[in-house]
């Protein structure tokens, strides 16, 4: 036996003795903790037991818990979820065509349409257009009909899009009535041609009850609008001086 084995031995049995004589609770407790295994320290491999291991090598803290970047290891943070955008309607869209054939070449017609403000002139529910001085490609536009028995106002401004001459010409509204649409000229021999007509707008909410309704509507004041347009570039023909 070694020489610390034989003192720790030693050692417990003079506890054990005081503890007998003493007669007290402490003492004996005292005694029963000095035969008590002792737990042993976590310790470094090939170095005394003595030495711990450091609190923040056994629970050590990463990059993404601090809220830094970093990307291997360690417990990301969730992504904070984004908050949900209420759904907003969108008013119903309707689009009416209509097309006739005018006596006219395609270059005149073109020409009489592009003429803006002449067009109430011929459009039974268009009550004005004006083009603004400064910006010619944008113009104001005013309708006044009765619908249903109500009479209905609206108003918006209009750009001119870049057209295709003796083609196409196309708009869009940028405020007020929601709309856009486009007139193409198809030839159909030396003196004549197709117009075709295109409008979609936004239905009013005072003419939702008559939605249904309201696209043959307005697809025969179109054509009422066309028909009354060929008498009118016919005579607009006969002023063009003659080369």
């Amino acid at each position: 036996m070694s020489t610390s084995a034989c003192v720790l031995r030693w050692s417990s049995q003079a506890h054990l003795r005081r503890a007998e004589k003493g007669g007290g609770a402490s003492s004996a407790a005292a005694a029963a903790a000095a035969h008590r295994p002792q737990k042993p320290a976590l310790f470094f491999a090939g170095e005394p037991q003595t030495r711990r291991f450091p609190k923040k090598l056994l629970f050590p803290r990463s990059a993404s818990r601090r809220g830094g970047g970093g990307g291997g290891g360690g417990f990301s943070r969730k992504p904070k979820s984004q908050p949900i955008r209420p759904f907003t309607t969108v008013m119903q869209w309707q689009e009416c065509s209509s097309q006739i054939e005018v006596g006219v070449p395609c270059s005149v017609a073109y020409q009489c349409y592009s003429d803006r403000e002449t067009i109430p002139q011929w459009m039974p529910f268009i009550s004005s257009v004006k083009i603004l001085q400064d910006k010619p490609d944008l113009s104001r536009w005013s309708l006044k009909y009765e619908v249903f028995g109500r009479n209905v106002e609206f108003s918006w401004l209009a750009r001119n899009m870049q057209p295709i001459p003796n083609q196409k010409i196309h708009w869009r509204s940028l405020e007020g009535l929601p709309n856009r649409g486009a007139v193409r000229f198809f030839p159909t021999g030396p003196s004549s041609c197709r117009i075709q007509l295109t409008v979609s707008y936004e239905i009013p909410e005072i003419l939702a009850p008559v939605a249904s309704a309201l696209k043959p509507f307005l697809e025969g004041l179109l054509t009422n609008g066309l028909e009354r347009f060929a008498t009118f570039a016919r005579d607009y023909e006969r002023k063009i001086p003659q080369r």
